[in-house]
């Protein structure tokens, strides 16, 4: 029973449903308790009824029990997303990255407008010789 009904909730998040999916994880959270449940769980409180800080406690929880597991990573970026913490959401994606690929991840990121890393790292990204090499570097197609 559980296991419909977080296979329900995933069905309704893909179809951009987060209310109707936040019923159904609660269900099945309240049946079976799992790192999957709450990491889904968690994203859906922050989306739907903005209590960030239970979110978050959520899906640290569910990180905590399964580290190695990107859609984990997944649920926190997108709940660090919802209170407003760009910065921390970016990192914790590319985290979730080094455990393994992830469409959804890569998709967020680049709808984040994901950044390179400057060509010379110890001058600011503002520097002329930085913002004019990474252009010329970019229509040579090198970067």
């Amino acid at each position: 029973m559980a296991d419909e009904l977080f296979e329900k909730g995933l069905a309704l998040l893909k179809d951009d449903n987060p209310l109707a999916a936040l019923t159904c994880f609660e269900k099945a959270y309240s049946l079976k308790k799992t790192p999957a449940l709450q990491s889904y769980l968690g994203f859906c409180i922050a989306a739907e009824r903005g209590k960030i800080t239970e979110a978050l406690g959520l899906c640290n929880d569910a990180l905590a029990h399964e580290p190695d597991n990107p859609v984990h990573y997944l649920n926190l970026g997108r709940t660090y997303l919802k209170a407003d913490k760009k910065t921390t959401a970016i990192e914790t994606l590319r985290k979730g990255l080094s455990f393994g690929e992830n469409a959804e991840i890569h998709q967020l990121l680049e709808n984040l407008g994901m950044r390179k890393k400057s060509i010379i790292p110890f001058l600011s990204r503002n520097n002329f010789l930085n913002k004019y090499l990474g252009l010329l570097l970019h229509r040579l197609k090198i970067r």
